[in-house]
């Protein structure tokens, strides 16, 4: 729980709902941004994003 001034109120509110919902202002228009039109495009992202990370720490070691 988190207490909030909000118009010259004190409000109570669910300090993860909070966190929860600046996230999804965080990731508002992105979807359009990177062009993800459907699940598999996400699908393709997270597996690019991954053999990158994967080469990245590959590197590293060497």
């Amino acid at each position: 729980m988190v207490f909030i001034e909000k118009d010259g109120y004190m409000v109570i509110a669910n300090s993860a709902m909070l966190a929860l919902e600046q996230v999804q202002n965080a990731f508002d228009g992105e979807a359009e941004r990177l062009d993800l039109k459907s699940e598999e495009d996400v699908v393709n992202l997270v597996k690019e994003v991954r053999k990158e990370r994967f080469e990245e720490k590959k590197e590293k070691k060497q």
